[in-house]
């Protein structure tokens, strides 16, 4: 079982600060999770091909295809911002530290 010293020792680790009242109700919360983990340990798994999820699951998006756009200045005459043939776009990366 999982006491408070535990979760404290885990906080302090994790440079979290916890009140009293969270420390107890995180005991408890882990703990339950900790035992279910137990019960789970008892389960014969040797058969069990290891898998990454619980249902198998495909890719439905469609494949990519390129449609060229052929009046390339009707898309620029309604970009906020351009600079000759190109979009003007706001600078997002900055050289200075």
């Amino acid at each position: 079982m999982l006491n408070e010293e535990q979760v404290k020792k885990v906080a302090h680790l994790a440079r979290l600060e916890l009140s009293g009242e969270e420390v107890a109700q995180f005991t408890t919360q882990l703990g339950s999770i900790l035992d279910y983990f137990q019960q789970l340990e008892e389960l014969n798994v040797t058969d069990v091909p290891p898998t990454t999820r619980a249902i198998e699951s495909s890719n439905i998006t469609r494949a990519d295809q390129l449609h060229p756009w052929t009046e390339r200045e009707n898309i620029l005459a309604i970009a906020p911002e351009q600079d000759g043939d190109f979009f003007r776009v706001p600078k997002i990366i900055s050289t200075e530290e």
